[in-house]
């Protein structure tokens, strides 16, 4: 980059109050900073954008060896997969299982999951349930009206 000390900025800032003037020098020091500023600005953009695009690479060519790897590994599992296949019809093949009697398996018998559903309920003491917010008595809905309204003020 640029090698400016601070000899060479004095130098050419005694130039610049020479040519330019006292008068219009504060101004153009303020332009000239708000140009380096926007140019400093820029430089970050373009530096911004530069490592994003090289991020972006190589994400791509992550994404393509993850995918080369998963093909890979689903032909071996596909693989594997078919000769696991074969050795099982060889060895259900060669091996006679009896006969399996429906009749003699025990079976449970089929009971409805909500027989006692009563029972369940009573089950539960009253304090418990106020505590935990259950419902033990029905409300018609002028009584859940007049329970939730808000109270008069006078």
């Amino acid at each position: 980059m640029l090698d400016i000390g601070v000899t060479k900025l004095a130098i050419i800032g005694a130039i610049a109050l020479v040519v330019i003037g006292p008068e219009r020098l504060p101004g153009v020091a303020r332009m000239a900073g708000n140009l380096l500023g926007r140019a400093r600005s820029y430089m970050a953009e373009v530096k911004a954008e530069v490592s994003r695009s090289m991020e972006l690479d190589e994400l791509k060519k992550m994404k393509d060896t993850m995918e080369s790897a998963a093909r890979d590994v689903e032909q071996t599992i596909q693989t594997n997969a078919s000769d696991f296949e074969k050795s099982w019809a060889e060895a259900t093949n060669t091996a006679e299982l009896p006969p399996i009697d429906i009749l003699t398996l025990n079976t449970p018998q089929y009971r409805h999951p909500k027989k006692h559903w009563r029972v369940k309920q009573g089950a539960m003491p009253n304090w418990y349930k106020a505590r935990a917010g259950v419902r033990t008595k029905a409300l018609s809905g002028a009584a859940r009206v007049a329970r939730f309204r808000p109270p008069k003020i006078n």
